[in-house]
C-alpha cells in the first residue's frame, strides 16, 4: 500500500512597505522574524517597496534573496513623508502593485502576514487570501484609522472614520489570527471588532545577542560625543507625531543649571526639527542631537545614556506601543515613561522596577526623577539590573520567534 503524501509545507509571506536594509522599527522587527523563520526551516517571502523609510530617493533592487528570504520589491511613487497628499499617493500605488504581486505569489499553502504599513494593507491581504484560499494573519503595529483621527487628520472623522473602521474590523474578523503588541491594544481591538475574534498578544522585541550593556568607561561613543563625566538622559529613535516632547524640554529647562546633566536625542522624524528649534530658542545648551546610528553600533548608542525617556500621547494608549523600550531594556538601562500612568509601558516599568513614570506636563516630576537617578547610584544600578532581567525573561528576540512559530504551526 502506497504511503499517503505528506501535506505541503506552508509558505510564510509577509507584506509591509519596508524591509531590510531599512532601519525603521517595523522593518527591523519584520527582518528579524523573517530571517529567524528561515533558520527554523520555513520558506519565507516578502512583498515590500523599493523605498527606505527616511530616504524616498533610495533605489533598492527589484528582487533579491537576503539570508534565505525571497524579497519582491514593487514599484511605488516616491513623494516621501513630507506632505500628507504625497504620502497618500505612495500608499495607493503600493496597494495596487503589492496586490498584484501578492496574488501571484499566494496559494492555498500560504500564510500571509500583513503588517500595518501602509495603513489598511490588511484589506488588500484579506481580499487576496480569500480569492487564493490562503490564511491571513494581521500583525498590528498600530491601530488605524484611530491613530490618524487622534492625530487630527482633517478628513478622518464622521462617516469616513466610521466606514474605515468597519472595513478594518471586517479584515480582523476574517483573519486566522490577529497579533497585537499589548493588553491595552488587545482590549481595544476586542471592543471594536468583537470579543470572539482570534487574537494573540506578542510584544515587540530586541535582539539580546546583538544588544548588550556596554560599560560607560568602555563606550567609545561617550568619548567621541564628549559625554565623559556627564549624566546622560537619552531619547533614541523616532521623534514622531505620536510622541510628546514639551515635558522633556521643560525638565531640561529646570535642570539647565546642572552642567553635569546632558539630554541626548539620537534619531530623526517629523518632530526632530521642531524640538531642535525649540531647544535653541530656549537657549538649552544641555541638549545635544545626533543622527540615527548604524544598527551594529546600537549597543554603544543606547548604552551611551544613563537613563532613557519614552513618551506617548495618552490619547494613543491602546493604539500604539513604543517599541524603543525593548532595546533600552536590552542594554540594561532604565526608562522614564512620559504619558498615561496606567499605559502599557508605564505599567511594565513600574511593575518590574526598571523605571519610572510621569504625567505629561509635569516638568518638575521628570526633573526630580532624573536628579534622583543621577545622585543615587545604587537605586540606578538596581533599576538597570531589573531592566535587563525582564528583557531576558519576556522581550528577547527568541521569545517572540517562539510565539510566532506556535501560530504558524497551529
Amino acid at each position: 500500500m502506497q504511503e499517503a503524501e505528506s501535506a505541503p509545507e506552508k509558505k510564510v509571506l509577509f507584506i509591509n512597505r519596508f524591509f531590510y536594509p531599512d532601519h525603521s522599527a517595523t522593518s527591523q522587527l519584520l527582518s528579524d522574524l523573517a530571517f529567524d523563520l528561515v533558520r527554523e526551516g520555513y520558506q519565507v517571502e516578502i512583498v515590500t517597496s523599493r523605498l527606505r523609510y527616511d530616504d524616498s530617493t533610495a533605489r533598492l533592487s527589484k528582487s533579491e534573496t537576503v539570508n534565505g528570504v525571497l524579497v519582491h520589491r514593487v514599484w511605488t511613487s516616491r513623494f516621501g513623508r513630507g506632505n500628507l497628499a504625497g504620502r497618500a499617493i505612495d500608499y495607493l500605488t503600493f496597494y495596487v502593485t503589492a496586490a498584484w504581486t501578492l496574488f501571484d505569489r499566494t496559494d492555498k499553502n500560504t500564510i500571509v502576514v500583513a503588517k500595518t504599513d501602509p495603513p489598511l494593507i490588511s484589506v488588500v491581504a484579506a481580499i487576496v487570501t480569500k480569492l487564493r484560499g490562503a490564511l491571513l494573519v494581521n500583525w498590528l503595529q498600530d491601530v488605524f484609522p484611530e491613530v490618524a483621527a487622534e492625530l487630527g487628520v482633517k478628513f478622518m472623522r464622521g462617516p469616513v472614520l466610521a466606514l474605515l473602521k468597519r472595513i478594518r474590523n471586517t479584515t480582523l474578523r476574517a483573519a486566522y489570527m490577529n497579533v497585537v503588541l499589548g493588553t491595552r491594544m488587545e482590549q481595544f481591538i476586542r471592543e471594536e471588532a468583537g470579543d470572539d475574534i482570534n487574537i494573540r498578544v506578542i510584544p515587540n522585541w530586541a535582539d539580546g545577542q546583538a544588544l548588550k550593556p556596554v560599560p560607560r568607561e568602555e563606550n567609545k561613543l561617550r568619548s567621541e560625543w564628549g559625554l565623559d563625566g556627564k549624566f546622560v538622559v537619552g531619547y533614541s529613535g523616532n521623534l514622531g507625531r505620536v510622541h510628546e516632547f514639551d515635558t522633556i524640554l521643560g525638565a531640561a529647562e529646570i535642570l539647565s543649571h546642572r552642567d553635569d546633566i546632558v539630554f541626548l536625542f539620537i534619531g530623526g522624524g517629523a518632530q526632530r526639527e521642531v524640538v531642535e528649534n525649540e531647544a535653541n530658542r530656549r537657549g538649552l545648551s544641555s541638549i545635544a542631537f545626533r543622527p540615527y546610528q548604524p544598527r551594529e553600533q546600537l549597543s554603544e548608542s543606547l548604552s551611551a545614556a544613563d537613563v532613557h525617556l519614552v513618551s506617548l500621547n495618552p490619547k494613543l494608549e491602546g493604539l500604539i506601543v513604543p517599541s524603543k523600550f525593548y532595546g533600552i531594556a536590552a542594554v540594561g538601562r532604565s526608562s522614564i515613561f512620559i504619558g498615561a500612568s496606567d499605559g502599557e509601558i508605564a505599567t511594565t516599568v513600574l511593575t518590574n522596577n526598571c523605571g519610572n513614570s510621569v504625567e505629561i506636563g509635569n516638568y518638575a516630576s521628570l526633573a526630580n526623577s532624573i536628579v534622583l537617578l543621577s545622585e543615587d547610584s545604587e537605586y540606578k544600578k538596581e533599576q538597570e539590573y531589573y531592566a535587563r532581567s525582564i528583557f531576558e525573561t519576556l522581550y528577547d528576540r527568541d521569545k517572540g520567534l517562539q510565539q510566532w512559530v506556535n501560530i504558524i504551526r497551529g
